[in-house]
């Protein structure tokens, strides 16, 4: 009832291209044991009550590896694999489950090579690494890119890198030089790399210089305007045609050299530019572009090939600059390169601009200050009056590590300081009002200084003529000590027109009189003869 057979461990499943192999090992006595396996397809994940089946290629197996490819075909699906030991009637228990979706674990084969050394360069073709089969892990044989490596046949070859198209062609090799290359497929969008093709060597030959090529071909492009230009090397009469292919036909594996198409405009041309605007018109995709030269005896020869990526090759102009000041700042407003028209420029560079400010003057070199905005108006504040500011602006793209040369300088000249009326009015107002404060009671004081003088040396009361004349009579009067000082007598005489009136008004004029003299206001206690006559003076009056 004990058993003796152990189950088979450590279960891996090796997948290259569509070619599936089962791996295991068997620490338990080997004697006579086979090896059987079951494989389980889940296409639904939700329930594992599928029927387990026996994996083609891998029953009653001696060694401990088999081939099982016939049995997958779903290679997006998920799949269980178990293995067991056996001995005649004998079994082990099954191994532990290996879990897997073949795509996931596939390992992406080598590429087929061909090579072919022509004119000092290596032309060379490439095979997807299932090409011509039925069954494919890799559905789109356009995803793959491939990468390539080669260097000399010698002790210390420099090995060099870099991604070719299914047909390609490989330059800047040295004449009768043998090379080895081998190459690789890359899925991209995988992250995955396959295996290297076998290696194969390949020696060049010499490179026939044919004065009749065109030479030093490139494109020259400034705000998506493209234009081609070639040397010219050939001493006799020599015509153009300028050719470009869609930059995508060269990733298929179909022969792209019948596809070159003439650019209208530059067909037989003597000249050595060509103007591309009428091609280049997106910038999505890229294009190749070669010229063919031609002489008069029918002979042509195609110059080496260009790519031009449209976004990457363009050149990012100037920005054009308008500015404007109002009191305080200064307004800068830029024009996209291009022209307002070049939407292109605006749109797929997410351009910056880069504004360059400073102060000019001539005898001093003042600091030149600087501030990056993404829109096309900028502001500078804390200006000084009257002073000439200069400012140029560069365009610069930071996803293309692009920028422009700078804008040619514009200069404006700021207004005068309109402060400097209003201080200097304030402090006028100010100084005058502390004047008129401080001189008020100046001149308050001296008109009650003045008041107080003249009531005094010059006093505004003045004594009727017939008091003067009493005054005069009683100031030469012997009975008058000299010694005593005149005394000053004042009466009010008041005139009633009616005789009833009259006569009281005088009673009481003489009760007020003798009460005055008594209180000695108005008149002299020791002088009586002056009464009387003032009494017959006023009654004469009154009469």
């Amino acid at each position: 009832g004990q058993i003796s057979l152990k189950s088979p461990q450590d279960i891996q499943v090796y997948v290259l291209n569509t070619n599936f192999t089962l791996r295991w090992n068997y620490t338990g006595d080997d004697t006579n044991v086979t090896f059987s396996a079951e494989y389980q397809l889940l296409e639904d994940f939700e329930t594992n009550e599928t029927e387990w089946k026996e994996v083609p290629g891998c029953q009653n197996v001696t060694h401990m590896e088999c081939d099982f490819s016939s049995a997958i075909t779903e290679y997006y699906d998920k799949h269980h694999v178990r293995i067991r030991a056996e001995r005649r009637e004998e079994v082990s228990p099954w191994s532990s489950i290996f879990e897997m979706i073949p795509y996931f674990i596939a390992q992406i084969g080598p590429p087929g090579i061909e090579l072919q050394s022509v004119n000092g360069v290596i032309k060379i073709k490439v095979s997807p690494p299932e090409a011509n089969q039925v069954q494919k892990m890799w559905i789109d044989d356009l995803s793959f890119t491939y990468n390539l490596v080669i260097w000399e046949n010698a002790s210390n070859a420099e090995f060099r890198s870099q991604s070719i198209f299914p047909t390609d062609v490989i330059d800047d090799l040295a004449p009768e030089t043998t090379y080895c290359l081998k190459v690789q497929a890359v899925l991209p969008l995988d992250s995955q790399e396959g295996l290297f093709s076998p290696i194969h060597c390949v020696k060049t030959t010499r490179k026939v210089n044919d004065l009749l090529c065109a030479t030093n071909v490139s494109v020259l492009a400034l705000n998506m305007k493209f234009y081609l230009h070639w040397n010219n090397q050939y001493k006799q009469h020599v015509s153009y045609n300028v050719q470009y292919l869609i930059g995508y036909l060269k990733k298929l594996h179909d022969d792209y050299s019948v596809k070159w198409l003439n650019v209208p405009g530059c067909e037989n041309i003597t000249d050595t530019q060509c103007n591309l605007s009428s091609i280049i018109t997106t910038t999505s995709g890229f294009y190749y572009l070669r010229v063919q030269a031609m002489s008069e005896y029918n002979k042509s020869c195609f110059s080496n090939e260009v790519k031009v990526d449209p976004l990457v090759t363009n050149e990012i102009g100037p920005p054009g600059v308008k500015v404007d000041i109002s009191d305080v700042l200064l307004h800068i407003q830029i024009s996209p390169p291009g022209g307002s028209e070049s939407e292109v420029m605006r749109d797929h560079y997410d351009l910056s601009y880069r504004i360059l400010y400073w102060k000019k003057s001539p005898n001093i070199e003042e600091e030149i200050k600087m501030k990056e905005i993404k829109q096309t108006i900028g502001t500078v504040s804390d200006l000084t009056p009257s002073t000439l500011y200069c400012v140029k602006v560069q365009a610069f793209s930071e996803a293309y590590n692009k920028s422009s040369r700078f804008s040619k300088e514009e200069c404006i000249k700021t207004p005068g300081d309109k402060m400097l009326p209003l201080i200097i009015l304030a402090t006028f107002v100010t100084a005058l009002i502390a004047v008129l404060l401080l001189a008020m009671p100046l001149l308050f004081a001296m008109y009650q200084a003045y008041s107080k003088i003249k009531y005094v040396f010059f006093p505004s009361c003045q004594l009727p003529l017939n008091i003067e004349g009493f005054e005069e009579q009683l100031f030469s009067s012997p009975y008058l000590p000299a010694t005593e000082e005149p005394i000053e007598n004042c009466s009010i005489i008041e005139t009633i027109i009616t005789e009833e009136v009259n006569q009281i008004g005088f009673k009481d004029y003489k009760h007020s009189k003798q009460s005055s003299g008594d209180s000695g206001n108005y008149s002299n206690d020791d002088d009586t003869s002056g009464n009387k006559v003032s009494e017959e003076t006023l009654e004469k009056e009154i009469v």
